[in-house]
């Protein structure tokens, strides 16, 4: 049985590049703002074993979009998309009838707009994180070099 430190080893992929981890926090990124919302974890795990990308990055990418950004996450998406499509309608929704079927009538209007705005946001989350994030896990892995090199005080004379 493996250890517990090749095991963290292994999910943090400690020994990879990090050109290949700021792609894996990229993707998640990405995958924060796809409109397949509740699919979320579920592209997380297929991207991490599809492309064999670092899981927790990919975590920390996706969870850009948590529970206290979806509501401006929603509405971002919803208003690229309607800008791209030149639609100037606000949603609305009328709370005296909410049964499946005057749901699905009352959000499917909406539904192009905010498919389109989610993959636009996708776009741009990944090529705007990849840069930074290559830039903060580089910077981090120079330090700790550096820190690691660092030579020890000189022992104490007195003694």
């Amino acid at each position: 049985m493996a250890s517990f430190r090749s095991l963290l080893r292994q999910v943090l992929h400690l020994e990879e590049s990090p050109q290949r981890t700021a792609l894996a926090f990229a993707v998640g990124a990405a995958i924060a703002f796809c409109p397949l919302y509740g699919f979320h974890m579920v592209l997380v795990g297929i991207c991490s074993w599809a492309f064999r990308l670092n899981f927790v990055a990919l975590l920390a990418g996706a969870f850009i979009n948590n529970p206290w950004t979806l509501v401006p996450v929603l509405g971002a998406t919803y208003w690229i998309g309607a800008v791209i499509l030149g639609r100037s309608d606000r949603p609305s929704f009328d709370w005296n009838d909410l049964g499946f079927r005057a749901i699905y009538e009352q959000v499917m209007p909406y539904a192009v707009p905010f498919a389109v705005g989610g993959m636009v946001l996708s776009l741009v989350a990944a090529i705007v994180s990849y840069p930074l994030a290559l830039y903060f896990i580089t910077k981090h892995r120079q330090q700790t070099s550096a820190r690691q090199v660092e030579p020890l005080p000189p022992a104490d004379p007195l003694r």
